[in-house]
Parts: structure tokens; sequence; C-alpha cells
């Protein structure tokens, strides 16, 4: 037996791991050696202990998840957390891959052992024990009455049913902070630039698990209310924050009246009671001392811009929903026409949410909530903290990758604010340019700074894949990385999570030699050549590929340059070039294969998983958390309202919008 299970493993620990699982199984079924003779005698093994672990060790989950490359398919795995019946359960819904007349013939057996092309490639060895075990599983499911495959399908549904979610407390993010206390104060010194640095985390930076409070952080708060609240009233009340003019230090009525109407401002929601008598003790001490009405305001200004209740908005009630919107749609606080909103109720339906978030979304102030998602999903800072060899690039500067950010964010805008079909993102025969984009691109220089630009027909740029932000943030100093390139679509484009490589493995491809310059495909092949590497590999390289004819600032090249520096001082370099294959495929979807750039584009703007995603990435901003079984509803929801309006990204903002999950904060 030892001999067999090994041929189906990838390595040591995980046939150790599958062996003690399968022997489980078996021992509680059974005491015979042979699996079809246990059958025979004890009839179908346990699933849960038996073919449940091989397909664990098999590192099928990865892939056949909501976020896996393998998310369209109908094979999806239960929650990690799921209990051993709802994993019975779900080993006989796989029913639905098995042929009833032929069950040699089903999915279930061919797809893992790779006899009918699997976009995974080998999971299960052919001839091993780990195929026989789930040949006689396909068997025993090819027996089961429908009835039964029925309960256990509805038995899972019910496990994934929605169930009641803690209520949200959400930190406000570095952009958030800055835009609210240019609002609130009129200051705009961007403090929270200067603050540490925020975690991406599904992608974004908003994520309620990385939203803590470090003592760095609640350090540079204490430091920067401190600030704000001195420059706000240093040369008197210029930004008029006492809403009265007061008669003297103990003006007892418009101490009142600045700290009910700031304190509004600043917690957005009316100030209770208890709230009211603690910050005008606090003003009350501090005039005292000094004399001074406005040394009162300074204090109380300072203490709130420390509370949690200024740096976090809990997410229920009426308030608290005019807050959830004004962050998602504006970046920023409430304004005086939202705060009337929530104390008239109108925000406590769906009709009334969309009828504020349509004339929300015609504030100028959308516009910066808006590139500040695009800014976080495509990785701008990515793109702005770009690092190239100067030899090799001498025109790449901090200034040409402003530049190259600028034009994703004119193209996108133009799509979002005009009413444009989203999609068209990956597909744009035109860009917007000036002179030094037009330069990197080998086009003619616009008569004017960024303009819009119809591409020449015989060009291979399209859409975001042939912007320069994109392909220069996702390659190295010198040279292409058609991992990262592949990385990058996966998980932006498709929302399918590629796994990090396993602890310990050598990710170095060989370097060229001047006898042996092979180009960078070629080396690549090394990923391939490694079973550790390559089942993650082909799912990312094969993208990469065919953006290869783009340098590693977005220019296009024919051949691949490889120079060679000489042992000998004062002796020129050695240059040899390359054929370079542009060739490519989106492994898991349907024509996938692509030749030309341009065709990469086409494949996700018509693919409902790119699409789907686009829904999906926006649901992570608006409520800082991956989207859960529990939420597919709203997701398909989204969707379904984003693909009848032509995919217009406005009606998919108001879609999340009118959501359950929105108007009860989940």
């Amino acid at each position: 037996m030892a001999a067999r299970i090994g041929t189906g493993c990838a390595g040591r620990t995980v046939c150790a791991v599958a062996l003690i699982a399968i022997a489980a199984g078996l021992a509680a079924t059974t005491t015979t050696r042979d699996v079809g003779a246990q059958q025979a005698v004890a009839g179908p093994i346990s699933f849960s202990r038996t073919l449940y672990p091989i397909f664990e060790a098999a590192q099928c989950r990865g892939c056949h998840s909501d976020d896996g490359v393998a998310s369209a398919t109908r094979l999806h795995f239960p929650e990690p957390n799921a209990t051993p019946d709802d994993i019975e359960a779900f080993g006989i819904t796989l029913a639905v891959l098995v042929d009833r007349d032929d069950p040699s013939r089903s999915l279930l057996i061919n797809k893992p052992t790779n006899r009918e092309r699997h976009t995974g490639g080998v999971r299960i060895q052919p001839g091993s024990f780990e195929e026989q075990a789930l040949t006689d599983w396909v068997r025993h499911l090819a027996t089961l009455p429908a009835e039964t495959i029925a309960a256990a399908r509805d038995r899972l549904a019910s496990a994934s049913a929605p169930a009641a979610r803690d209520q949200l407390l959400r930190r406000l993010t570095h952009s958030q902070y800055n835009n609210t206390v240019r609002d609130l104060l009129g200051d705009h010194s961007r403090p929270a630039d200067r603050f540490p640095p925020e975690d991406f985390v599904n992608g974004f930076r908003n994520q309620l698990r990385t939203q803590g409070m470090p003592p760095l952080l609640a350090e540079a708060y204490g430091a920067a209310a401190e600030r704000l609240a001195l420059n706000a009233f240093r040369a008197g009340d210029v930004n008029g924050l006492v809403p009265c003019n007061p008669s003297g230090n103990r003006d007892v009525k418009c101490r009142d009246q600045f700290v009910k109407t700031f304190g509004r401002r600043a917690f957005r929601r009316p100030l209770d009671a208890e709230e009211v008598q603690r910050y005008t003790t606090l003003f009350t001490s501090q005039s005292a001392k000094t004399g001074r009405f406005l040394d009162g305001a300074r204090v109380v200004v300072e203490a709130m811009l420390q509370s949690p209740k200024f740096l976090f908005h809990v997410e229920r009630g009426d308030y608290e929903i005019a807050s959830r919107l004004s962050y998602f749609l504006w970046d920023t606080m409430p304004d005086e026409a939202l705060f009337e909103a929530a104390a008239n109720g109108e925000l406590r339906s769906g009709d009334g949410l969309e009828r504020v978030a349509r004339k929300m979304l015609g504030n100028p102030l959308a516009r910066q909530a808006i590139d500040e998602f695009f800014a976080e999903w495509l990785r701008f800072d990515r793109a702005l903290g770009s690092v190239k060899d100067r030899r090799r690039y001498p025109e790449f500067t901090p200034e040409l990758a402003a530049m190259m950010v600028q034009e994703t964010r004119l193209l996108l805008g133009h799509l979002v604010w005009d009413d444009g079909n989203f999609m068209e993102a990956f597909t744009a025969d035109y860009s917007f340019l000036n002179a030094d984009l037009a330069s990197v691109y080998g086009l003619p220089a616009p008569s004017g700074e960024f303009e819009r630009v119809r591409l020449p027909a015989g060009t291979h740029r399209a859409g975001l894949l042939g912007h320069a932000s994109f392909l220069s943030s996702n390659a190295g100093p010198v040279e292409t990385s058609p991992t990262a390139r592949g990385i990058f679509v996966r998980e932006q484009f498709l929302c399918q999570h590629v796994p990090s490589p396993p602890p310990g493995v050598n990710t170095e491809v060989p370097e060229p030699t001047i006898d042996r310059p092979l180009a960078r495909r070629q080396r690549m092949q090394a990923h391939v050549a490694n079973p550790t590497c390559a089942s993650c590999h082909r799912l990312m390289d094969p993208i990469g590929f065919g953006l290869e004819n783009y340098d590693a600032i977005g220019q296009w090249r024919d051949k691949e340059v490889i120079e060679f520096e000489s042992a000998r001082r004062n002796t020129p370099a050695r240059t040899v070039e390359l054929a370079i294959d542009g060739t490519g495929e989106i492994a898991g979807l349907a024509g996938g294969a692509f030749s030309d750039p341009k065709q990469i584009g086409r494949l996700l703007a018509e693919s409902r998983a790119c699409q789907e995603c686009m829904v999906k990435q926006i649901f992570r901003y608006a409520f800082g958390r991956l989207e859960t079984p529990a939420d597919r509803e709203t997701v398909k929801t989204a969707f379904t309202a984003f693909r009848e309006s032509g995919f217009r990204f406005k009606e998919l903002l108001v879609a999340l919008v009118r959501s359950p999950q929105f108007l009860d904060g989940l």
C-alpha cells in the first residue's frame, strides 16, 4: 500500500497527512486491505475521513472555492470550519459530476487525474491508491437515488444561509481622515500622510482585519489632534467653527452651542447629554485658566479628534447610515444635507437610500471617493513607487510615473462619469496622453495635455493591460515579470486568489549567460519543471507571457535585449537580441488562449468572471471585508443590475447601496 500511496502525492509531508487520514477512514469501515473488498463487506467508506483528506492533500480547495481559479465550476468546497456532517453532504452532492451510465467517464475522476484537460494539472495520480478510493466513491454515487442527493444539497444550502453578524466598527482610513479634517476644520495639511503606513488586505486598505489601534498610530492621532486644534484657532476663528459671537470667556450659551454644533459634525451624530456635559466642563476649565473663549474651544477640538467616536464609525442607526454613505461615496464626512436626511428618516429604506445616493454621485466629492477606490484596486502606489534601472530606462522618472497613473485615472473617470460601458476599460482603443507618454508608446505627441487620443489601428495596445501604469508596476527594475503580471490579472481582474509559494521554495529562475542567452520565457520553464511550483505558475505565467512584448516600463519591443557586461574595463557590454514568443493563455476561461495583447482585454471584458469580479471588488471596498456565502444573493443582485445597465459603474454603486447589508451595516 505504501508504494501505491506515494504515486499520488506531491511531497512526503502531504503523503503522510493523507495516509494517516485515509487509514483512519478505512479503519472505521473495515479491516480488509483491498478497497474494493472493503466496500463489498462494509458498504461505502466515510467521505469526510477518507476522500475529503485526499482532496485536501491534493490542494483542490485552493482553486475550487469562491475566490479560486475554478470558482466558475460546479465544484465548490465547503468552508474550512464545516462540520463532518456537512462534509459528508458535500461528498454526496459531487454526484453532479458523475456519469451514472458509465462512472469511468465521470468528471470527478478524469479531471483531477488530468485524463480530461484540467487547469490545475494532475492532482491525483492515475493508478494510485487515491484514484482507486475516488473511483469507488464515484461508483457509490452512481447508485444513489435522486432524493438522497437532493437532501444533501438542501443541507448544504441550509448550512450556508445568512447568519446574524456583529455590528461593524470601522476606523477612518488615512484618506478618509485627511478628507474629514479638511471638511471639518478647513485644514488641508493632510496629516495622515505622515501616519504609519496602512496594509493592503483583500486588495484594499480599509479592511476590518487591519483596523486595530496599534500604539504608533494612537500616538500619531494624538500628535495630529494637538497640531490641528492649534492651527484651527492660531489666527482666531478664521474657519468659523464657533457658530456664535461670545460675549466673553464665560459665555455659557455660546459655549454650549459650540460644543453641540462642532460635536455633531465631529462625531457625525448629535451628542447625548453626558457627552455635552463632559465637553462643556472641559471647555470651562481651560477657558477659565487662560481667560480666552477660543482656548476652551481648542481643547474641545483636540479632545474630540482623539475620541474613538471621531476615529471610528459604528455601522448602525440613521446617522451611521449617513456616515456609511458618505465615506463610501465621498470618502469624507457627511455634509449638512446628509445629516438632515438622517434626521428626517430618509435613509431607512432602499428607495430612500437610492434617491440620496444618486444625488450624492452628482457632487464633485464623489470623484475623490471613486479615485481612491481605483487607486487601491489598481495599486497606483506601486506605479508611483516603481524604481527602474537609470542606465536602461533613463526616461523613467517619478514625474513620468505620475503621468502613467494619470492616464489610467482619466480613462476610468471617463467611463464612470460619462456613463460608458465600464468593461471598455479592458478594450478601449483610445487613451488620454501627453507628449511624454506618447513618446513611451511610440505615438505622435498630442497637441495638448492628456488629450483623448485614438490609438492607431495597427497598435497592439488597448485598455488597462496596455497602460504603462499596469505594465511598469508589475515588472522589475530591468526585466519584466510574467508572474507578477499574471498574478495581478488573476487577483484584481478575476478575483481569484493565488496561494503564496510554500516556505523554503526557491522561486528564482536561471540567469542568462553569454553561452546560453535564454529569453525570459525560456528561463521561466524552471517553474513548470518543479512540481511544487508548476500547479500555480501554470495559472499565472502564461498570462504574463502574452504581455512579454511590453518591457519593464511598458514600451513595445519586438526583441528581448539582454546585456552582458564585459569583464574588461573600458570594453562595451555585449548585447544579445532574442525573439519574443508573445502567445499566452488565461487558463480556466473558455477560449482563453491568445496571440496578441489586445486579445487579453477582450477575453476579460467578455468574461462573466471578470464582470462579477468588479462587483466583488467594490463590495469589498464598500463593506471592508470579503464577501461570504451569506452575501451571494447581494452580489448576484448587484451583478444583474450592473449587467442590465450596460455595465454602468454608477448603477453598480447604487445597487450596493440598496442592499440589505448596507442598510443594516453588516
